[in-house]
C-alpha cells in the first residue's frame, strides 16, 4: 500500500459517497445471502437458486438501455436518489414478507424482479456520477478501485453477519438491516455539493439515442472488446456463486453460517485484490493485470471445485476472490476512462446489459447443468472456461504491453548506438 492508494478521498463528495455506500453495500450483501439461503432451504434445488439470480438480474438486462438514456438525459444525482429510496422500500417489503409465517418462493422472486428493475436505472446513473465527484480526473481509476474495495469489504462482512443472523434470528432481521442501511447512503447523497446539472438541450428519440450508443461502441474497440470479455465471463464463469449454498449444505455439511463464511472468504480475497488495484501507480497496464487475474481465477475455481477439506477450500476461495474481482473493476475502469462524457450513461447501460443479461442466463444454465452432473463438476467446468477465455483474449490484452516493450527495447538500442558513436 502506498500514498496513492487513497487519493480519491481528497474529494469531499467522494468521501461522503464512499461512507454511505459502504454501509448500504453491507446490507445488500446480507439480503443477497439471505435470499439465496432461504430459497435453497425451501426448495433444495440448484435450479431454483439459478432462477432466483435470474429473477433479480434479468430485469436489469431488459431495462438497462432505458436506464442509460435516463442517466444521459436527466440529473444523475436525482436518478440515483430515487433508486436508493426505491431499493429501501423493496427491502422493507422483503422483510415484512419474511416476518409472515407462510412465505412463498414466488413472492420472493417477484420482489427480486422489482429490485432488478430498480437496478436497471441505478447502475447507469451511479457509475458515471463518480466522475462528477472527482475534481482531479487522474484520481478516477483510484476512485473506481476504491469502489471495488468497498463492495468487496461488504462482501466480506455482509455474508458473515448474514450467516450468523440467519441462524440466530432469521431472514427477516437480515432484510430489515438492509432496509436501514439505505438511510446511510441517502443521507450521504443529501449532504453532497455537486456541480449544477446542465440539462440536455436536444432531446432525441429513444431509438436514435440507443443506435448512437451502439455505433459508438462499435467504433471504440478499446471499450467493446473488454465488454465482450465481461459478457462471456458473466455468462459462463461468474455464476459459480449460484452453487455456493449447495457446497455449504451438501459438500461441507454446514448451515447458513457456513454459507456466509464461504462468501466472506471470497470477499476477503476480493478486497485484497481491490486494495492491490488501488495501489497501482498511475499509468499501470490494467489489461495485463486483467489477464493475470483471469488466469488466477480459473485455476483457483478449478481447485475449489473438488476440495472437501473446509479450511483448505477457504484458502483457495480467498485466492478465487482475488482473481475474480478484476473482472468487473478493471473492465469498468477501462470503459469509463475511454468513454466520452455525453455517452457514459448509454455506455454503462450496455455494460449493464452485458453483465446483468449474461449473469442471470448463466445462473440458469449452471443451475441446470449442476442438476445433471453435480455442483463440483459444474464449477470445475467453469474454471476451465475461465482459462479458455483468458487464452482467447490474451492477444488483445497483451498488445499494448508488447508494443510498449518493443518501443522500450528500440529506445535502449538507440541509446547504445549513440553511446558508441
Amino acid at each position: 500500500m502506498n500514498i496513492t492508494t487513497f487519493n480519491a478521498f481528497k474529494n469531499p463528495n467522494y468521501r461522503l459517497f464512499f461512507a454511505g455506500q459502504s454501509v448500504s453495500q453491507i446490507g445488500t450483501w446480507m439480503q443477497r445471502t439471505g435470499v439465496s439461503w432461504v430459497v435453497y432451504t425451501m426448495t433444495h434445488s440448484a435450479f431454483m437458486l439459478g432462477l432466483t439470480v435470474f429473477a433479480s438480474q434479468f430485469p436489469s438486462f431488459l431495462f438497462s438501455l432505458i436506464g442509460g438514456i435516463a442517466a444521459d438525459r436527466y440529473n444523475r444525482y436525482k436518478v440515483l436518489l430515487f433508486t436508493q429510496v426505491a431499493s429501501m422500500i423493496q427491502a422493507v417489503l422483503m422483510a415484512l414478507l419474511l416476518f409472515t409465517s407462510h412465505v412463498q418462493v414466488w413472492e420472493i422472486l417477484t420482489l427480486s424482479v422489482i429490485l432488478g428493475m430498480i437496478n436497471a436505472f441505478d447502475v447507469p446513473a451511479r457509475q458515471p456520477l463518480v466522475h462528477e465527484m472527482i475534481t482531479n480526473k487522474e484520481d478516477l481509476p483510484n476512485a473506481l478501485a476504491l469502489n471495488s474495495s468497498m463492495v468487496n469489504l461488504a462482501r466480506l462482512v455482509g455474508p458473515a453477519l448474514s450467516g450468523i443472523i440467519l441462524v440466530k434470528f432469521g431472514a427477516g432481521i437480515c432484510f430489515s438491516i438492509n432496509a436501514l442501511s439505505f438511510v446511510a447512503v441517502i443521507t450521504s447523497l443529501l449532504l453532497m455539493k455537486l456541480p449544477p446539472h446542465v440539462a440536455t438541450t436536444v432531446k432525441k428519440k429513444v431509438a436514435l439515442e440507443l443506435a448512437e450508443g451502439f455505433v459508438y461502441l462499435k467504433n471504440t474497440p478499446a471499450i467493446s472488446t473488454v465488454m465482450i470479455m465481461l459478457a462471456l465471463t458473466g455468462l459462463l464463469v461468474l455464476p459459480y456463486n449460484t452453487l455456493l449454498p449447495v457446497f455449504a449444505k451438501v459438500i461441507f455439511k454446514g448451515d447458513a453460517a457456513t454459507y456466509g463464511y464461504i462468501n466472506s472468504f471470497i470477499g476477503l480475497g476480493a478486497i485484497s485484490g481491490s486494495i492491490f488495484l488501488a495501489s497501482l501507480k498511475p499509468g499501470s497496464d490494467l489489461k495485463i493485470v486483467l489477464l493475470v487475474n483471469t488466469v488466477i481465477f480459473g485455476i483457483c475455481l478449478t481447485l475449489f471445485s473438488h476440495i472437501g477439506y473446509f479450511p483448505l477450500a477457504m484458502l483457495v476461495a480467498t485466492l478465487t476472490g482475488f482473481g475474480m474481482m478484476s473482472q468487473t473493476t478493471i473492465i469498468m475502469t477501462i470503459i469509463q476512462v475511454n468513454s466520452a462524457k455525453k455517452m457514459r450513461g448509454r455506455v454503462m447501460s450496455y455494460v449493464a446489459m452485458a453483465y446483468f443479461g449474461m449473469l442471470p442466463i448463466g445462473s440458469l444454465l449452471i443451475g441446470a447443468v449442476s442438476q445433471q452432473i453435480g455442483a463440483p463438476d459444474a464449477i470445475l467446468c467453469q474454471g476451465i472456461v475461465a482459462l479458455i477465455i483468458a487464452a482467447v483474449f490474451s492477444g488483445y490484452l497483451r498488445k499494448d504491453y508488447l508494443d510498449k516493450k518493443s518501443m522500450d527495447e528500440l529506445k535502449e538500442e538507440e541509446d547504445i548506438i549513440m553511446e558508441e558513436i
